[in-house]
């Protein structure tokens, strides 16, 4: 049974390395925690079971997937197969970004939350291994809790919410450190735009390139399983 006088909170988890983290580091704040994915088109499907295993490995008290069609509008090589997952960093905002992605998982967290009473928000964007996505800026983040405030009952009635952002300034070295002493087993999520069925990373595009960094970087093992052409 949940603790019912820990305070409750909506952590967004994607089943990647960052999710992971945020979901420990928000049960180590004693936050009963409602975890909370999306099945969005995104070709790299198989980072919801990585979510499941994240989600019941660090305790949260639920986890709910939403399903949405971002698909529908396209734009982005993680929700269109004709748009291809580019395997060498470049300049500018990328094709992996996803038109709206953050604004809309951010919208669904907070009506989430206000059903469940809670006022808490976790989210893992990070702005120092930026990947150039506007959506996971300090500035995004701030006018989004701003408009949660004005635009929900539990805002206008003096119960406000807060988003919580704990990787936005840190390393990905710092990350893996961070969720290494929590306790976070790394093996099992997953970060690859183009992960195999199995789960098995590409070791090529961007997302995978950033972890294997931050691997080495922290001086660690990297757990990741990848598929036996990668580079």
């Amino acid at each position: 049974m949940p603790d019912s006088t820990l305070k409750k909170a909506v952590v967004l988890v994607s089943g990647g390395l960052d999710s992971a983290t945020v979901l420990a580091m928000a049960r180590a704040q004693d936050f009963a925690c409602h975890a909370l994915s999306f099945d969005y088109g995104q070709r790299h499907r198989v980072e919801l079971q990585a979510a499941a295993r994240v989600a019941a490995a660090l305790g949260a008290v639920e986890h709910k997937t939403i399903s949405l069609d971002l698909g529908g509008i396209g734009g982005s090589a993680l929700t269109d197969a004709a748009i291809a997952v580019p395997e060498e960093g470049g300049e500018g905002i990328p094709v992996t970004y996803v038109p709206a992605r953050n604004t809309v998982f951010l919208a669904l967290a907070l009506g989430w939350a206000e059903v469940l009473a809670a006022q808490d928000i976790f989210i893992g964007v990070n702005a120092v291994d930026y990947s150039g996505y506007p959506d996971c800026r300090p500035e995004f983040i701030a006018a989004f809790e701003k408009t949660a405030n004005l635009a929900t009952k539990a805002g206008v009635e003096g119960r406000p919410f807060h988003i919580h952002t704990p990787l936005m300034q840190m390393s990905k070295a710092d990350i893996i450190r961070t969720g290494q002493h929590l306790g976070v087993d790394y093996a099992i999520t997953v970060s690859c735009y183009q992960a195999d069925e199995l789960g098995r990373a590409c070791g090529r595009c961007d997302s995978c390139r950033l972890r294997r960094e931050g691997f080495i970087a922290a001086g660690t093992v990297d757990p990741t399983p990848y598929a036996a052409d990668r580079p």
